[in-house]
């Protein structure tokens, strides 16, 4: 049968017509209709050791290039070993088609065939962690249900979108034409109107406006619209984790992302305008559910579920992109009107925080929470993040696992001309390496080379084991990915957090392997360092030629939470 063309190449046709390049995924008994018609196709495969971390890698070339992931899964153990990967991109917003296999059609339905990898309903696993899901029973639906499907990603809020194709549609020999041109554009989600000009109304009135920059501003390319609002306005800007970004880190109005901090929750209180983008004001960009706003929150993002789902206020459901770009023309227009001159003069003698200007308030702010970490004795962890800040190369994006170092990333990390990415959609572990060899390859794909490719992972010991295997798939496929393994003995936030709470730990402390050894056992290079040498070994590993490992072991802290009593 094989070169016969199938089901398969209806895929692998749509997918290349909608400028689709590169895969990720497994192999499965299901899917072979599929990987038989890749081998007629140009679609580039990246085969990872463990769904999950196809998932990640997916993720992470969307991330990294503003592309659609794509990811082929197999049926039943494969696809639902891929949800957890998936919850990240879901709660994300990143877009990504998944394609997965089905038993033979007549195994669906209500009957237990017994088919190996059968499942009740597999689409219905997929349900709490994609945009939508589809079963693809004939073939000549392929093409226009996989065009539908990467509209749906692409579409604000964006998301992944699930596809199943049962083995014989995929197998079968088709009397369809081969695909010769797609189309998927995105959805339009302006603002509505008078929500801009209610907004606008406020906004030219407010005395001490304030901006809370979420993941969506990243994502809906907002970060020019959010430059000029914030300066027309003088607002203080802070960036969530998701955030990090887009606003310039060394700007006079700049919070940074110290979003975990008591000074800045207090600042952000006090503002009687307050612009939340692409944010649900959540865990912790409210301190841990202590933020108490007195002022008017206007609430701007693409999915409506979001809108006043932890605080009342004027909700803008619409791409933060589209709406921030609207706003700033109203803002122009309205400003202008009131001042009756240029914009600039005026404006900055308005804006005034009881008797403060905006911008001694960000630097005082910004001092507070300095001076409060050099109370604690944490200058091993500010020099540690400041070698690694130093050594990453000011364009080179980085992937962090949820470990203690991305958790003060979240907070003290300036992503310069780089991109910043982290797991804190979800918060499962295991993402940094994989996503980061997505990341790397989709560079890769979309014409980077070199060290301009190369991208930097960072995970703790507990993480790295979730993704270890992947040194096989950065090995084999010669990525120039450089990994970051803290390794302190075990799951060490969660060990401080028990402590804290408690008075000691329980099931926190983990055996774990010589990683430099195992590194090396995959064939990829890797040396052990002290934390004050960090710096120098992370530069060696971006001078080098596709993947190698840093490890450090060593014991870091977390800065003391400010939502709790001392």
């Amino acid at each position: 049968m094989t070169g016969v063309r199938n089901g398969g190449d209806l895929v692998v046709e749509t997918l290349e017509a909608l400028g689709a390049k590169t895969v990720f995924g497994i192999p499965g008994q299901h899917a072979l209709g599929l990987f038989d018609a890749m081998g007629r196709g140009n679609l580039h495969f990246v085969s990872s050791r463990v769904e999950n971390n196809s998932a990640f890698a997916a993720d992470g070339y969307s991330r990294a290039t503003g592309e659609v992931g794509v990811l082929f899964l197999s049926t039943g153990p494969g696809a639902l070993t891929s949800l957890a990967g998936l919850q990240e991109a879901y709660a994300t917003g990143v877009p990504m088609v998944v394609v997965a296999s089905q038993i033979p059609l007549e195994g669906l339905g209500a009957r237990r065939k017994g088919m190996l990898h059968q499942l009740d309903d597999q689409k219905a696993s997929a349900a709490n962690v994609t945009k939508s899901q589809r079963l693809i029973q004939h073939a000549s639906g392929i093409p226009s249900a996989i065009q539908d499907a990467w509209t749906e990603a692409i579409s604000s809020p964006q998301g992944p979108v699930w596809l199943e194709i049962p083995q014989n549609v995929l197998l079968d020999p088709i009397m369809v034409p081969p695909v010769e041109d797609a189309l998927a554009e995105a959805a339009d989600n302006p603002p509505r109107v008078e929500l801009v000009r209610e907004a606008v109304k406020w906004l030219a009135t407010a005395e001490r406006p304030a901006i809370i920059a979420g993941g969506g501003t990243r994502r809906g390319r907002a970060e020019k619209s959010l430059l000029s609002i914030a300066e027309k306005l003088r607002a203080p800007v802070i960036c969530t984790p998701g955030g990090n970004g887009a606003f310039p880190w060394n700007h006079e109005l700049s919070l940074q992302s110290w979003i975990e901090d008591q000074y800045m929750t207090e600042l952000l209180e006090d503002a009687d305008v307050l612009i939340v983008i692409g944010s649900s004001l959540g865990e912790v960009t409210s301190n841990y559910f202590t933020f108490a706003p007195r002022g008017r929150i206007i609430q701007i993002d693409a999915e409506p579920r979001v809108l006043e789902s932890n605080s009342p206020g004027l909700g803008i459901r619409a791409d933060a992109g589209q709406a921030l770009a609207a706003l700033d023309a109203a803002l122009d227009a309205a400003l202008d009107a009131a001042l009756g001159a240029a914009l600039t003069e005026p404006r900055r003698k308005r804006a005034d925080w009881h008797g403060t200007p905006p911008e001694t308030l960000v630097k005082d702010a910004l001092a507070k929470v300095k001076a409060r970490l050099e109370s604690q004795d944490l200058g091993k962890e500010l020099k540690f993040m400041a070698d690694i800040r130093e050594a990453v190369p000011s364009g080179m994006q980085t992937f962090w696992d949820m470990t203690i170092s991305a958790y003060w990333a979240w907070s003290c990390w300036d992503a310069r001309a780089g991109q910043f990415h982290s797991a804190q959609g979800a918060g499962g572990l295991g993402f940094g390496f994989p996503a980061a060899i997505g990341g790397a390859v989709g560079l890769e794909t979309t014409g980077k080379s070199g060290a301009s490719a190369r991208v930097l992972a960072v995970s703790g010991d507990g993480s790295a084991m979730y993704s270890i295997s992947e040194l096989a798939t950065a090995k084999q496929h010669n990525v120039p990915v450089t990994w970051l393994i803290v390794d302190d003995g075990g799951y060490g936030i969660l060990r401080e957090y028990m402590v804290g709470a408690f008075g000691k730990a329980t099931a926190t402390e983990l055996a774990r392997p010589d990683f430099v050894k195992l590194a090396e056992a995959f064939g990829v290079p890797a040396v052990r360092v002290a934390p004050e040498d960090v710096g120098d070994a992370l530069k060696a590993g971006f001078a080098g030629h596709g993947p190698n490992v840093v490890v450090v072991e060593t014991l870091l802290r977390m800065f003391a939470p400010t939502h709790v009593e001392p």
